[in-house]
Parts: C-alpha cells; structure tokens; sequence
C-alpha cells in the first residue's frame, strides 16, 4: 500500500492506495476472489557486474520495449529501452557513450520515477 496526499479544488486528502493489478470488471463480478500467490522476483539481467554509469527512470511508467542488450555497446543519445509514461512511448537514452552492463527490468514491469533501470560501464 501506498500513501499519497492529494489537493482537489483546495482541498487536502490523505489517501492509501492498495495496487491489485488488472482486472476487467465482469471478470472481477463473476470470480470469486482468491488471494494470490506472490509472484516470484525476477532476476535482474546482468552481465555479472553492474555498471558505473547509473539509468534512471524519469517519471514513472511501464517498461514497453528493450532496445539494446547487455553487452551492447552504447552512443550517447542512443536508445536504451522504451517507458510507456501517461500513454506516451518515452525513450530512455544513454547519458554517454559505453557498454551497457546490466538491464535492471523486464517488459511490462512498472517502475517509479527514479528506479534504476540499466547501468553502463
């Protein structure tokens, strides 16, 4: 669960938010709810070590696309991989020129604003 505070016309709510994941509405009418089993954590995509150069997420959003590989050697400006924030694809680039390290997420994981993404050496 996650805590926010929200202003509407001038007024301040303190609101929890619990995340339960996609469920279309007559599907969630006519299933009895069951408690899900926890998903196992996926590992990150690494070369065995973690680059120096850290990629970061922007705003928050969905991984929708991976452009390049671990081991891939990387343009400054170069696409690394694809955020879907607000229905918009985002390109993620490379800070600098260098070899990309390790991709930290997966397609279709959502990711908070400053989530570490890929790291380059």
């Amino acid at each position: 669960m996650k805590g926010y505070t929200i202003t509407v016309n001038g007024t301040v709510y303190d609101v929890t938010v619990e995340e339960k994941g996609e469920v279309s509405a007559p599907a969630a009418a006519a299933a009895p709810r069951r408690a899900a089993a926890p998903a196992p954590a996926a590992a990150p995509k690494t070369s065995g070590a973690v680059g120096s150069v850290k990629i970061e997420a922007g705003a928050a959003g969905k991984v929708f696309k991976l452009e390049a590989a671990v081991g891939a050697a990387v343009k400054k400006g170069d696409t690394v991989l694809i955020l879907e924030i607000m229905k918009m694809e985002t390109p993620v680039v490379a800070p600098q020129d260098g070899t990309v390290a390790s991709i930290n997420v997966s397609v279709g994981d959502m990711v908070e604003a400053g989530a570490l993404l890929a790291t380059l050496n």
